[in-house]
């Protein structure tokens, strides 16, 4: 978690010096959905990090893989150590910009789009994912939903589990902001 610290407040320091349209989320909520005919898989984590400059636009998160948590024990070890092998890549992380200029000022709901990179398995792919941008009572929330392809990101499935994992898992995220002081 400190490593994560220091990355966004360095981050933060490059986007903008003067601190001003900067807003943070140390516990945006993260999950994943395999529908699979033999068994369907879920994991969820409320451990991402978020930054958003609201002045430029520019929006990043990071995940600590091994922070997602599995109903069942043997799914999360063979998540970390088979598929995602987390001690080798131990995060993922999305860097890009939100096209839409919503008005943080007041009260509404933003449909956005955010171009960028998601880094997983240590290949980065160019997304362009639709999200929500909601402002209430002064608090910024973004919410998103989107598919990964394991294909796409270098995750080999193993032919004995094929039937048991999609090949491409809903992501769900949602990010409550603050404005960082």
């Amino acid at each position: 978690m400190k490593h994560i610290s220091i990355i966004l407040l360095a981050w933060l320091s490059i986007i903008n010096q003067t601190g001003q349209g900067l807003y943070a989320c140390k516990n945006a909520q993260i999950s994943l959905y395999s529908s699979a005919p033999i068994e369907d898989i879920a994991a969820k984590t409320s451990s991402g990090s978020s930054v958003y400059n609201s002045a430029t636009g520019d929006l990043m998160f990071s995940v600590p893989i091994n922070t997602f948590k599995f109903p069942k024990s043997l799914m999360q070890e063979h998540f970390n150590s088979d598929y995602l092998e987390s001690d080798k890549y131990p995060r993922a992380t999305f860097k890009g910009q939100v096209k839409e200029k919503p008005d943080l000022s007041k009260d509404g709901s933003y449909p956005i789009t955010v171009t960028g990179e998601l880094d997983v398995h240590n290949v980065k792919q160019t997304r362009t994912i639709p999200g929500n941008l909601t402002v209430k009572g002064g608090v910024v929330t973004m919410t998103a939903e989107f598919m990964v392809k394991c294909a796409d990101h270098n995750i080999t499935i193993p032919r004995l589990v094929f039937h048991n994992i999609a090949e491409s898992i809903k992501m769900n995220v949602s990010a409550t902001y603050t404005a960082a002081k």
